[in-house]
C-alpha cells in the first residue's frame, strides 16, 4: 500500500522544500522507502538525474534525503525563467519548448496526463509519496488548468498540508486568508496546517494557533523554529542566494539577473578560510578579491549585456591587471570569450554579440542540450571530480588547446596564458573535496579537506531531528491517503 500527502504553502519560499526533505529523512529513518514528488515547479537551479534528464535542485535534495537516486519522474515540468515574461518549458526532464507565461497558462492543463504518469510510476516505487505544492493555492486566479496545487491534488485524490511562514509576518492571515478565498471542493482538501521559520518561544504563539484552529478547523501539526543550519543545504530559490564571511580568501560572485545552478558556490562557502561575497547590480566588484567567479546563466547573453551595463566588465579587467583570477562556469565560461554566437535565436532574436573577451575562445549557442553526469580529472594534480553537464552552446579556440580538466579522457575547459582566467562547463566540480582544496591552495588560501557530502548528510540528519521534535509525524502520516 504506498500513501500520499501534500505540502502545500501559503506563498512562495515558506520552507516547503526544506520541510519536505526534513520529513523524507525522518520517515526513511523508520524504515519507509519514501519517494519526493513536485508536479511543477520553477527555478534556474537544476540537477541532471541518472536517467538522463533534469529536475529541480530541490528534488535533487529531496532524493537524497530519502536514500533514493534523484529520476526525472520526481519533478515532471520544470520551468526555467529565461525572461520576466517567458520560460524554457520541461516536460519528464527533456526541454519542450519556449514560452510566455501567457502562453503557458493555457498550455499547462494539457501536461497533467504526463504529471499524473510520473506520479504514479514513482508511486509504485513507494511506502509514502511527499508531494510538494509550489507557490500558493491561494491564488484562485490560476487554478483554472492547475498542475501545481490543488489541481494536482484534486487529479491524485490526495490531502493537503498548509504551511505558513511565520518569520515575514502575518502568519494567522496568510492561513485563515488562504481558507477563505479557497472554493469548498479545495478547501476539504487541507487536512491540518503547519507554522514555518518561527524565531524564540514557540509557547508565545499558542493564543495564535488557537485563532488558526478556530477560524478553519484545521488541526496544527506544529509550530517549527527556524533551522539554523538551512545554509549549508542546497537552495534552490534564487533570493537564498547570500554573501558567506570567513576566512582571509575572498570570493566575489556577481549576481546575474538569470543565475543558474549556483549550488556550485555552497561548497566554497563552507569553507572556514573563504568568504564568498556576491555583488548585487549597482555595486562595483570589490578591488581586493583573490577570485572574480562567474556562474552559470539561464540567458547568457542577456547577463553579459547586464554585467556590461553594471560596469563590472571595467572592474574585471582591472582586477584582472592586478594580477587576480577568474573562473567562469558555464554561462561564465562563454562570457569570458571573444564572441557567443546565437544564430538560431535561442535566446531572443538571432544575434552575435562581443564577450568579455579574457579567453580566446567562440561560443556558437545550439538547440542540442548537453545533460550529463560525468568523472573528470584536473589536470594540473590529478585530482578527480564528479560533476554534471547542462548546458547548450559549444565553444572552441585557442584557449581551449590550454583545458584544466578531461572529462571522459577528453579535454574539457579553457585557459589563458598565464593560468589566471580559466572556464569549463562542468558544475559541481567544488562538491570533490580534493579538488576544492587544490582549487584554495593554488589561490593562497588554506585547502581544507572537508567531507562536503558528509556534511550534507549530517545536515539532513539534523533537519529530521527537527522535524521529529516540532512536527507531529505520527498525525502526518494517519493524515496521508492511500492512492487509488
Amino acid at each position: 500500500m504506498t500513501k500520499s500527502i501534500m505540502i502545500q504553502g501559503t506563498g512562495s519560499n515558506v520552507g516547503k522544500s526544506m520541510i519536505v526533505a526534513g520529513i523524507a529523512r525522518a520517515f526513511t529513518r523508520r524504515g519507509l522507502r519514501v519517494a519526493p514528488f513536485k508536479p511543477q515547479n520553477m527555478s534556474n537551479n537544476a540537477a541532471v538525474t541518472i536517467d538522463g534528464g533534469e529536475i529541480g535542485r530541490a528534488q535533487a535534495l529531496q532524493a537524497l534525503a530519502a536514500g533514493r537516486d534523484p529520476i526525472v519522474d520526481m519533478n515532471p515540468v520544470l520551468l526555467k525563467p529565461e525572461s520576466e515574461t517567458g520560460a524554457q518549458i520541461i516536460v519528464q526532464g527533456k526541454r519542450l519548448a519556449t514560452l510566455r507565461a501567457r502562453d503557458y497558462g493555457t498550455y499547462k492543463a494539457r501536461l497533467l496526463p504526463r504529471v499524473m504518469e510520473s506520479f504514479d510510476r514513482l508511486a509504485r516505487t513507494a511506502d509514502l509519496v511527499l508531494v510538494e505544492g509550489a507557490g500558493s493555492p491561494a491564488e484562485v486566479n490560476l487554478r483554472e488548468g492547475d498542475i501545481a496545487n490543488m489541481g494536482f491534488a484534486s487529479a491524485a485524490g490526495i490531502p493537503v498540508i498548509l504551511t505558513g511562514d511565520i518569520d515575514r509576518g502575518g502568519v494567522i492571515a496568510q492561513l485563515v486568508g488562504t481558507y477563505a478565498v479557497l472554493p469548498p471542493s479545495d478547501r476539504c482538501r487541507i487536512r491540518g496546517f503547519l507554522v514555518n521559520k518561527f524565531r524564540g518561544d514557540p509557547s508565545l504563539f499558542d493564543e495564535g494557533l488557537a485563532e488558526i484552529v478556530r477560524h478553519t478547523a484545521w488541526p496544527s501539526l506544529g509550530v517549527i523554529p527556524w533551522f539554523v543550519d538551512a545554509w549549508k543545504l542546497p537552495a534552490e530559490d534564487v533570493m537564498d542566494i547570500k554573501s558567506r564571511p570567513g576566512g582571509g580568501l575572498k570570493i566575489i560572485v556577481p549576481r546575474l539577473g538569470r543565475i543558474a545552478n549556483f549550488d556550485d558556490l555552497d561548497p566554497l562557502s563552507s569553507e572556514e578560510g573563504v568568504s564568498v561575497e556576491i555583488i548585487e547590480s549597482g555595486r562595483p566588484l570589490p578591488g581586493d578579491a583573490d577570485l572574480v567567479l562567474i556562474p552559470g546563466s539561464k540567458s547568457t547573453i542577456a547577463d553579459l549585456d547586464a554585467f556590461r551595463a553594471n560596469g563590472w566588465h571595467i572592474d574585471l579587467l582591472a582586477h584582472v591587471r592586478r594580477g587576480g583570477h577568474v573562473l567562469g562556469i558555464c554561462g561564465g565560461y562563454q562570457m569570458l570569450g571573444v564572441s557567443i554566437s546565437d544564430p538560431d535565436g535561442i535566446e531572443g532574436s538571432p544575434t552575435t554579440v562581443t564577450g568579455l573577451g579574457l579567453l580566446d575562445i567562440k561560443t556558437v549557442m545550439t538547440p542540442e542540450k548537453r545533460l550529463s553526469i560525468v568523472d573528470a580529472k584536473y589536470l594540473p594534480s590529478g585530482e578527480p571530480i564528479t560533476g554534471y553537464e547542462i548546458h547548450l552552446g559549444q565553444t572552441t579556440g585557442p584557449d581551449c588547446q590550454r583545458s584544466w580538466l578531461s572529462v571522459a579522457g577528453k579535454p574539457e575547459g579553457a585557459a589563458s596564458a598565464d593560468g589566471r582566467v580559466r572556464g569549463c562547463y562542468l558544475h559541481g566540480l567544488f562538491s570533490s573535496d580534493p579538488f576544492r582544496s587544490a582549487f584554495i591552495s593554488e589561490l593562497g588560501g588554506t585547502g581544507a579537506l572537508e567531507n562536503h557530502r558528509a556534511s550534507i548528510e549530517q545536515t539532513l540528519n539534523r533537519l529530521a531531528d527537527h522535524m521529529e521534535t516540532h512536527v507531529d509525524l505520527d498525525l502526518f502520516l494517519d493524515l496521508a491517503a492511500e492512492i487509488r
